[in-house]
């Protein structure tokens, strides 16, 4: 279940990703909604819009581990990396995407947005490594699970092979020695 663990944990990234946006920066910065190519009430329901999508990937991620717990299927590793891919792919999205491409808004108005915009990617890029690092580190134990059990099939072969050469051994060694017993 280790797919679903980095699903679930992916959308709760996006949502508190999309969270952390929504109130920090829309609502006590008050620098930016997430559509600032309309009016200040057109913003708004932008913003609501937004609100709801963020917390709609967040309940779904927990409707996720929730599912994951009742299983006893977590793998809290593949929770962790899931949540931090989604952040970071989150903010990269929002920061490259949002922000430049399509100019639905940006960090801030009436500044040089450099440092911001730096600061914001350099954020979701840094989430993304860790997130990365984490589902390496999930492969590199699952490879090294793998060939353990293969080195363990393996050392098993072995025995059982050399049981029977024993065992035939042993049974040639009966029939020789039935040849010359004596009555």
């Amino acid at each position: 279940m280790t797919r679903r663990s980095l699903l679930g944990g992916a959308l709760v990234g996006i949502g508190l990703a999309a969270f952390v946006d929504e109130v920090v920066f829309h609502q006590l910065l008050h620098w930016h909604h997430f559509y600032d190519k309309a009016s200040s009430a057109a913003g708004l329901v932008s913003d609501g819009i937004f609100h709801a999508f963020g917390w709609a990937a967040m309940v779904t991620g927990l409707f996720v581990y929730a599912d994951l717990r009742r299983r006893d299927a977590r793998s809290p590793r593949a929770w962790w990396a899931g949540t931090c891919l989604g952040v970071g792919g989150f903010q990269l999205y929002d920061g490259t995407f949002q922000h430049k491409a399509l100019g639905l808004h940006q960090i801030r108005y009436g500044v040089d947005l450099t440092p911001y915009d730096l600061t914001w990617n350099v954020i979701a890029v840094l989430f993304l490594l860790t997130g990365a690092v984490l589902l390496l580190r999930i492969r590199r134990a699952r490879a090294g699970t793998r060939a353990a059990g293969a080195k363990s099939r393996a050392a098993g072969a072995k025995s059982r092979e050399a049981g029977a050469k024993s065992r035939e051994a042993g049974a040639r060694n009966r029939e020789a020695g039935a040849g010359t017993r004596q009555p």
